[in-house]
């Protein structure tokens, strides 16, 4: 990154809250909102974290998933003063290759329109959506960089939405045994989420705390999830390194990482490998939170939330440190890491 960006306000949608207030103080508490539910149709019963919601705003995938997304952008987008037409939306909706059930009623070329149009407010035509998943969030972080140099561009909502609840997900996942239960303690909990963050090149207001964003790194896992082989952490390692380079920090100034691993065994391969390698330094211990363990794999909506505990931990001065760095990997491969820090201001 050619030069720092802020986090100046957030929102989300999660079965633990339906904001991000809520949301946050429930992972704070350590709280879960994980619960055994029934898929009849499939023939399971099945651990998720689903969103407790009215069956009218489950009418379709496609509308659940937009019901969440507009939902968590009204909420960001209350947090500044800039109008709908001087922000940018950067959306990362779920991975292409799930062939989620929402696309058979929206093309994945119109699932953005679709958010925007329920949002009710026209945002800065320079508003995308990446495929990528989660991973790919972070990823955005150096176009926000640049598209925030322009001058109609006030703001960014950076986020994703997703939900793995779904008979196509979870058909997959249980095909590969890789659905937590009691045959399978090492598996992931299906869960669902929009999260989503207000970026700005200038850190504006009376707040005495505010979180930067110093460095990010991405790199393509070859072995992922999807293959028939374990990670050996080549991709996130490089994240890491790319991620401090520039950034004005080093390994040992980290103290303390928020992940979205999900406590799949692949996923707690990976980091096993990983970690040894990138931080050397000596430490009784590296504290590290996951999301997951309130609300579940939430897909492509966990690299923004995992950005926004890291802010609320500054905030609220609970963070074991000035400095922390996230590591946020996807599905499909992608690997991503973002050092931040907070920022005193007098």
């Amino acid at each position: 990154m050619k030069r720092p960006l802020y986090i100046a306000g957030w929102g989300a949608v999660t079965a633990a809250g339906l904001d991000s207030g809520q949301t946050l103080a429930a992972i704070r508490a350590n709280l879960s909102a994980i619960e055994v539910q029934g898929f009849f149709n499939l023939g399971l019963s099945q651990v998720v974290s689903r969103i407790p919601a009215h069956h009218q705003l489950r009418k379709t995938h496609a509308a659940w998933l937009i019901n969440m997304a507009s939902r968590a952008i009204g909420e960001v987008l209350r947090t500044g003063t800039a109008g709908p037409e001087a922000t940018v939306v950067l959306l990362t909706p779920p991975e292409s290759f799930r062939d989620h059930p929402a696309y058979s009623d929206i093309p994945v070329s119109g699932f953005l329109a679709a958010v925007i149009k329920a949002t009710g407010n026209r945002f800065h035509p320079a508003s995308r959506a990446i495929d990528g998943g989660a991973a790919a969030t972070l990823g955005l972080l150096d176009q926000a960089v640049e598209l925030l140099e322009r001058q109609d561009v006030e703001q960014i909502l950076l986020g994703g939405v997703d939900s793995l609840i779904n008979d196509a997900d979870l058909l997959r996942l249980s095909q590969a045994s890789r659905l937590k239960g009691p045959d399978n303690p090492q598996g992931l909990v299906p869960g669902e989420a929009a999260a989503f963050v207000r970026l700005t090149l200038e850190p504006k207001g009376k707040a005495a705390v505010l979180a930067s964003i110093l460095g990010v790194g991405t790199a393509l896992e070859g072995d992922s999830v999807l293959s028939d082989r374990f990670s050996q952490g080549r991709a996130m390692l490089g994240a890491l390194r790319d991620a401090v380079t520039g950034s004005g920090r080093s390994e040992p100034d980290i103290n303390f990482v928020v992940s979205n691993g999900n406590g799949e065994r692949y996923s707690g391969w990976e980091m096993m490998i990983t970690h040894p390698r990138f931080y050397r330094t000596r430490r009784e211990i590296l504290p590290t939170a996951y999301h997951a363990m309130t609300i579940g794999d939430i897909g492509a909506a966990g690299g923004a939330l995992a950005l926004m505990l890291v802010a609320d931990s500054f905030l609220n001065d609970y963070a074991p440190g000035p400095t922390a760095i996230c590591e946020v990997a996807s599905e499909g491969g992608l690997r991503a890491a973002a050092v931040m820090a907070r920022m005193n201001r007098d």
